[in-house]
């Protein structure tokens, strides 16, 4: 940098930007408060020993990382970006168990048909058996070992706390 404004990291920690700043090239001084987050979960230290042990085509990678991590961690301290994560982990698994009941319940609805698209049976007979069928597949803990698919130990369960992670 050396001759116009310092970098990001050089204004905050107060010294003088040189033209071999680490920080320059990845924070600049239009963006301050990307390297003052940065700097207040990692430490400017360790961000400076981090950058200088990777190969320059690296670099860019590692600290758009750093700084995604960073604003995980003041959202969330404990888990960071880990807690966003298994809150994604969790609504996949959920909307695929709700995808298995919808496709249980379109395959049990085709087999009710038959060759026969009229209904064989009375309207009130059908709308018994549909809400049967629907009580009975509602159960989302039994689902996954009848379709063949084991939960994610690492994926958390519970509603309650994976809206905690978040409030």
């Amino acid at each position: 940098m050396g001759g116009s404004s310092p970098c990001a990291s050089c204004k905050l920690l107060r010294r003088r930007c040189t033209k071999d700043c680490i920080f320059a090239p990845y924070f600049p001084s239009d963006d301050p408060q990307k390297f003052a987050i940065v700097h207040k979960v990692f430490g400017a230290s360790n961000v400076s020993k981090m950058l200088q042990e990777l190969p320059v085509h690296h670099r860019v990678d590692a600290v758009s990382s750093l700084v995604y991590e960073a604003n995980a961690r003041m959202r969330d301290p404990v888990y960071g970006c880990v807690g966003a994560i298994s809150y994604l982990q969790s609504q996949v698994s959920q909307l695929q168990m709700q995808l298995a009941v919808a496709q249980t319940e379109i395959l049990f609805i085709q087999t009710q048909q038959g060759p026969n698209p009229l209904p064989t049976m009375s309207p009130q007979t059908d709308v018994q058996n549909d809400k049967s069928l629907l009580f009975s597949c509602n159960n989302f803990n039994t689902i996954p070992q009848y379709l063949g698919h084991a939960s994610s130990s690492n994926v958390i369960q519970d509603p309650l706390k994976r809206d905690s992670l978040w409030t």
